[in-house]
């Protein structure tokens, strides 16, 4: 910890505006219209999985729960497959993954409530994986456990800004 602030408070106070960009850009689907949510899942379907698969890579992360099969099959319940994910490209390090997980991470419990927003006709495995009891809380001391200088901070704030940037460029690709 330096200047009296956790590193996951660091880390969120670094990336809300990141944060808030992706929820707008997010926020302009109609999750109730079936188009829209096709879209939605489309774009999440090209940023997760190269988000998951980069994070694999990496030692010394805490474990994460997968939700890109859970996306698959909301997709190919929908009649679509899962789209070619897009380039992750940030060099590894552990500290970029934790802020990456942040993120990753993060999405599930914004899921959570978006869920609600989805008919119960249309599938929604995706939205609905929640945490597990305890599990964010326990991801969020675990950064925070971390022997974080600043140069650590600095990386794992990179890998938060990284994969908000893929998310946010996720609609368009």
């Amino acid at each position: 910890m330096t200047d009296g602030l956790s590193t996951v408070a660091r880390l969120r106070a670094a990336t809300a505006s990141d944060h808030d960009a992706v929820d707008a850009g997010f926020g302009r689907y109609d999750l109730n219209d079936a188009d829209d949510y096709l879209a939605f899942l489309l774009a999440h379907a090209r940023a997760l999985p190269a988000v998951e698969a980069w994070l694999d890579g990496i030692p010394g992360l805490a474990a994460v729960r997968s939700r890109s099969e859970a996306l698959a099959a909301d997709l190919a319940a929908l009649g679509e497959e899962m789209p070619t994910p897009m380039a992750f490209d940030l060099a590894p390090s552990e500290a970029a993954g934790w802020g990456a997980m942040y993120v990753v991470e993060g999405s599930r419990l914004g899921g959570i409530m978006l869920s609600r927003s989805v008919p119960d006709d249309m599938p929604s495995a995706y939205l609905g994986a929640k945490h597990l009891s305890g599990e964010w809380r326990a991801l969020l001391a675990a950064i925070d456990r971390q022997p974080a200088d600043e140069a650590w901070i600095a990386d794992a704030i990179a890998g938060a800004k990284a994969a908000f940037a893929l998310y946010r460029r996720a609609p368009e690709a």
